[in-house]
């Protein structure tokens, strides 16, 4: 059995310690509310013009083994294979 650790919370004089000393950080930046609106959001990956879609689909073991068994990249591969296909097929 684990023991939960406790969630230690500093007294109104030890937040305010703490504060001081950020404060005297000369590498603590408090950006102005001008300065704050115009930062902009960077994060995550650009949209794809073609995203894939998630879904669940069952295939023989034997297939997802070959593909597996190419490397990397497989489930690309796998996409390519099926595209292709259709070039020659139109689906039922």
């Amino acid at each position: 059995m684990t023991k939960k650790h406790e969630i230690y919370m500093p007294t109104e004089e030890e937040d305010a310690e703490i504060n001081r000393g950020i404060a005297a950080d000369p590498d603590t930046f408090v950006p102005s509310d001008e300065q704050f609106a115009r930062m902009k959001r960077r994060g995550g990956r650009p949209r794809s013009e073609s995203p894939k879609v998630s879904l669940t689909v069952r295939y023989d073991a034997d297939i997802i083994e070959a593909f597996k068994a190419s490397g990397d990249g497989w489930q690309t591969r796998m996409n390519d294979a099926l595209r292709d296909w259709l070039k020659d097929h139109q689906p039922a």
